[in-house]
């Protein structure tokens, strides 16, 4: 019991260790870009004109560029664990990464509604399986 504990809280820390690193690689990474743009006269606060200048090549679709990038690591790794954790199995969660390829504006909403649904339909009162990487027998047949 634990080991099992101790496993499931040393997973997590390791998840959260690299959402924190993306987070900073994020940061770091695109808003360069954001304070050239800036300083070329964009306003930061005008959301119209900055995915419309996102549009055109520079800074300002590098910025978009790499925080999708991003973004999508962080989908994918949040996705491929949250399936396991929640007891719906893996294989769910390698759908929703091949979906991403399609588009993570398209593969993230529908996510979140096949995990609401399943949530819901969850007995109440019934515990979430250990994320040990096992499936169980009622997700299997998923």
């Amino acid at each position: 019991m634990v080991t099992t504990q101790l496993h499931r809280s040393t997973a997590m820390n390791v998840r959260h260790a690299c959402y924190l690193v993306a987070g900073i690689a994020a940061l770091l990474l695109t808003w360069p870009f954001a304070f050239d743009w800036i300083g070329d006269g964009g306003n930061i606060l005008n959301p119209v004109e900055f995915f419309g200048d996102g549009i055109e090549p520079g800074g300002t679709a590098a910025f978009l560029s790499i925080d999708m990038l991003i973004a999508w690591a962080v989908f994918i790794v949040w996705v491929l664990t949250d399936t396991v954790r929640i007891g719906m199995g893996r294989k769910w969660g390698v759908v929703f990464v091949l979906l991403s390829y399609i588009g993570v504006s398209m593969a993230f909403p529908f996510y979140l509604i096949v995990r609401e649904r399943f949530l819901a339909s969850r007995a109440p009162g019934q515990p979430v399986p250990p994320s040990d990487g096992r499936e169980s027998s009622a997700t299997q047949s998923m």
